[in-house]
């Protein structure tokens, strides 16, 4: 459990002090203006950030297991090295996020925006991407095991050498390189 309150959290980001390496875990922090907040490293296991404003916050390296970011406004985030089983990323807005070498299996990513992000040489098997917009995405090296991409838009993403073994992408958007490698005509 968080060794702070949620007002305790709130006073250090506003004073601009790092949370990096602390035990957030199970903390709620819905609707919170985080933009820029340091949680490098951080434990967020299971805690609630459902419409948090976490534009540009440092998560590298974060735990994030059964986190709950419903909605959340991750553009330009750093999350590079962050962890997590069961990450609840619906609706999110992750556009520009730099999320390189993530481990997220599972990640429910429906209907969020991923626009320019990196996931290069990430774990995102089982992910759950339907109806996302994945345009210009990097996906480069990433193991995509039994994701689920229908309805999304995947125009201009890279896959250069990633692991899409089982992944669906049924009515979604993909370039004529990407088709080509899916089968399709």
């Amino acid at each position: 459990m968080s060794i702070l309150s949620r007002e305790q959290i709130l006073e250090k980001v506003q004073r601009g002090e790092s949370l990096a390496g602390l035990d957030l875990s199970g903390a709620d922090l819905s609707y919170a203006v985080l933009k820029g907040a340091d949680f490098n490293g951080a434990d967020l296991s299971e805690a609630h950030l459902q419409n948090a404003n976490l534009e540009g916050a440092d998560l590298r390296n974060a735990r994030l297991d059964r986190a709950f970011l419903f909605g959340a406004n991750l553009r330009g985030a750093k999350l590079d090295g962050a962890c997590g089983e069961d990450v609840n990323l619906q609706d999110s807005n992750l556009d520009y996020a730099c999320a390189r070498g993530v481990r997220l299996p599972h990640a429910a990513l429906l209907g969020s925006t991923l626009e320019h992000s990196d996931f290069s040489g990430s774990d995102l098997r089982r992910a759950r991407m339907k109806r996302a917009d994945l345009r210009y995405a990097k996906f480069d090296a990433a193991v995509l095991e039994n994701v689920h991409m229908e309805r999304s838009d995947l125009t201009g993403a890279t896959f250069k050498d990633a692991d899409l073994a089982g992944a669906v992408f049924t009515h979604a958007v993909v370039d004529p390189a990407l088709a080509e490698r899916l089968g399709r005509p």
